[in-house]
């Protein structure tokens, strides 16, 4: 008979696979940032919040915060590594401003993190203090960059057209946060259910709104170049897009 754990780590891979489609998403964005050789309107700030998001995720994956979270650890490290190469891109082609902005940033980052790093580790002497502590950071984050679409599902009620809500992202994202809402049933982990769970119902309710208002979308419109809000453990998912609106 099969255990449960090992019916956990194959979900785990599942997620992870479906992860890393959703961080290589905005692949297109960066390819037409680096044939123009600028970012034209292009915000940084998605992928300045999701490599924060990785960077918790990472930290909680940690053996000394939260054992046995292999799964976790691998695949927040790949999106911390490809979120990492977004913004090295993006810092190439910016303006000075952006690129102070962008660096001013990611060192509050980098300070906030470690912060906590070493709050937890010396403060807190226990896995469950650990788990607890960065856990909470996590669903907060993981949360809030969950509720990012929110803003296109209302602009998809008022103009009742999907162009800005691609079929594709919403599907995947949906698919994304099943996933890893089962893995954090299948050996009960509140911090990956909460932002997880959240996730594949906005994301549910994406598709929802898609099949009441694809018809009206116009035809030209449906190669827009846009990316989900990544959220695994799972932050994946996953964007939205970079103008425009990711375990």
């Amino acid at each position: 008979m099969i255990s449960t754990g090992s019916i956990r780590t194959v979900v785990g891979i599942i997620g992870n696979v479906i992860s890393f489609g959703l961080f290589l998403s905005p692949f297109p964005t960066f390819l037409k940032i680096f044939k123009k050789k600028a970012v034209e309107q292009f915000s940084p700030v998605p992928y300045l919040a999701t490599l924060l998001n990785c960077m918790l995720w990472v930290m909680y994956g940690l053996p000394f915060v939260h054992p046995n979270s292999v799964l976790v650890l691998t695949i927040n490290g790949i999106g911390f590594i490809i979120e990492a190469l977004y913004l090295l891109i993006f810092f190439i082609y910016s303006p000075r401003r952006l690129r102070l902005q962008i660096v001013a940033i990611l060192a509050a980052e980098l300070v906030f993190v470690g912060a906590v790093m070493g709050g937890v580790l010396s403060g807190a002497h226990t896995h469950h203090k650990r788990t607890q502590i960065v856990g909470i950071l996590c669903v907060i984050f993981g949360t809030a960059m969950y509720a990012s679409p929110l803003s296109i599902m209302k602009l998809v009620i008022q103009t009742k057209s999907v162009k800005y809500m691609p079929f594709f992202l919403s599907l995947v994202s949906f698919l994304n946060g099943l996933c890893w809402t089962a893995y954090s049933l299948l050996r009960f982990d509140l911090y990956i259910l909460i932002p997880n769970g959240l996730g594949a119902l906005l994301a549910a309710v994406q598709l929802i709104l898609y099949f009441i208002y694809y018809r009206t979308a116009p035809k030209d419109d449906t190669n827009q170049n846009l990316e989900l809000p990544e959220v695994t453990p799972a932050s994946t998912p996953v964007p939205l897009s970079a103008v425009t609106v990711e375990n």
